[in-house]
């Protein structure tokens, strides 16, 4: 499950009164990825494009992979990003198979969280395979914080799944995956897991 029960009309609006943090999130995310060589990126969990417009603003030459399970919010994505850029747009959970990689950056915005643990782990572990060697996955997401009284994001909805920190970079380990965190506030945190160069 992920952005299939929002409307691209109003999730703008709506992820920023409900994650105040937002905007810092996705920065943490398209900074995670300098000094990296991308072309190709697939973005899961990709909504309305916001994740994907910010990582080609450093990386312009990149191409993308759009998956998420509303074919609605994906529409809004393809309008918000050049054309040229946009290689594919695949309506799919992200339980499902991964499209084909290899690919440079895998990143996932505020997706992953709708996903049981055990779902979790075997997404990591497809998104490792999906990389090329020398690969970056990065998640930008909501987490279980050490201390219940720092989550500033309610977490009403009953698609929301959130674990701690870190059992997911364990899980990143588990995968054969290199992760450190980036950035983290309160239930939000950025993590980046490098695939090791062959």
């Amino acid at each position: 499950m992920a952005h299939d029960h929002f409307e691209p009309d109003t999730y703008a609006e709506f992820v920023r009164v409900k994650v105040p943090q937002y905007d810092e999130l996705e920065d943490a995310l398209a900074g995670a990825t300098e000094a990296l060589a991308v072309t190709r990126v697939l973005d899961l969990g990709a909504g309305t494009g916001e994740t994907a417009r910010r990582v080609l603003a450093k990386h312009p030459g990149a191409r993308f992979v759009l998956v998420d399970a509303s074919a609605e919010m994906l529409a809004a994505a393809r309008q918000a990003l050049p054309t040229d850029r946009v290689e594919q747009v695949v309506v799919r959970r992200l339980e499902d198979p991964l499209p084909a990689g290899p690919f440079d950056l895998v990143v996932s915005a505020l997706a992953v969280h709708h996903l049981e643990s055990a779902d979790k782990r075997l997404l990591f572990r497809r998104i490792a395979e999906a990389l090329e060697p020398g690969g970056r996955f990065i998640l930008a997401d909501v987490v279980v914080p050490d201390d219940p009284g720092r989550a500033v994001s309610p977490l009403d909805s009953p698609y929301d799944r959130p674990d701690r920190l870190d059992e997911q970079l364990g899980w990143m380990s588990a995968a054969g995956l290199k992760p450190r965190v980036v950035w983290a506030s309160g239930d939000l945190a950025v993590a980046r897991a490098d695939r090791p160069a062959e």
